[in-house]
């Protein structure tokens, strides 16, 4: 008998796992029936593409593991979920989703070729502030609602937005899934489709299993660490501010994270996230720290 508590759907590495695995198809097919306004004869054949899951994950415990979905007729959908939300996520989302653009088609082809892209973002902290709605389509329209095309469209479901009580829909008893910790209540929802119960019994399956407990939880981890190091980083850096000013005490705290994520190969989405500093900066100190070190090396000489 398995007492060990059960994992959370929201791990990227367990998410992908119960929605990114051909063998649960049905799930998956359900899941997004409840999100995407598309045809239902789009669903009969869905394919999981794995562009991004890596082989080796302890040398990769902090990546980021994203769903990827062609539809019958090639339509290109992907899932992905994110705990932090940092000030340049609408930025990677978008530049993300054109990528599933421009690798459609190549030298010679028309632009016939090119299919819809839907993505999905799933964040664990409030991404659209503007309202309440906890799903957000965004697609190409005019104030007045004229569509220019459907080919594109980003879909964020914010977790924390969620209405305790359910609003009558499928979305609600998935979003609900991903974002309960409670067996008990995750038993509940199971009762309310079959493959919500499907899905529950996956995860369970996965939450008795020793290898897959092993990689999520060093994934989370590994996530912890660098969240912990940063907010030491900005307690040294406040400490220091009592000399050289706040400001600029915590900004050097949070510089020196940033350099020691770098050093250790954390990928720079999350760095960007739990330092919340932009491309160009890491870009600035990953390059001045190789010019530190070939200086070092000179010296050395």
């Amino acid at each position: 008998m398995n007492n060990k508590p059960l994992l959370s759907v929201k791990s990227d590495f367990v998410f992908k796992s119960i929605f990114g695995d051909q063998r649960n198809i049905e799930i998956l097919s359900a899941f997004l029936k409840s999100i995407i306004d598309i045809p239902d004869d789009e669903f009969e054949q869905l394919t999981v593409v794995d562009p991004y899951l890596k082989k080796d994950y302890e040398n990769d415990k902090y990546g980021i593991l994203d769903v990827k979905i062609h539809t019958k007729r090639m339509n290109v959908i992907q899932v992905e979920i994110q705990l932090k939300v940092h000030k340049e996520l609408k930025q990677r989302v978008i530049y993300g989703h054109s990528k599933l653009f421009t690798e459609q088609i190549t030298s010679g082809q028309g632009w016939s070729v090119i299919n819809r892209v839907i993505s999905i973002i799933i964040t664990d902290e409030v991404f659209i502030p503007d309202n309440l709605d906890y799903i957000n389509p965004f697609r190409y329209r005019t104030k007045n609602g004229t569509e220019f095309s459907n080919l594109s469209e980003i879909i964020t479901i914010d977790l924390r937005k969620l209405p305790t009580e359910s609003d009558g829909t499928d979305l609600w008893n998935w979003v609900k899934f991903i974002k309960s910790n409670n067996e008990e209540e995750l038993n509940m929802l199971a009762e309310s489709k079959p493959q919500i119960k499907k899905a529950v019994a996956v995860l369970k399956e996965l939450s008795a299993d020793e290898r897959t407990r092993m990689i999520a939880e060093a994934r989370e981890f590994a996530r912890r660490d660098a969240v912990s190091l940063m907010n030491r980083a900005i307690e040294e850096g406040k400490a220091e501010g009592f000399t050289i000013g706040k400001a600029e005490g915590i900004a050097e705290g949070i510089y020196s994270v940033a350099k020691n994520l770098l050093k250790i190969n954390i990928p720079v989405e999350q760095i960007i996230a739990v330092t919340g500093l932009t491309k160009a900066e890491l870009n600035s100190l990953k390059e001045n720290s190789i010019t530190m070190g070939n200086d070092n090396n000179a010296n050395n000489l």
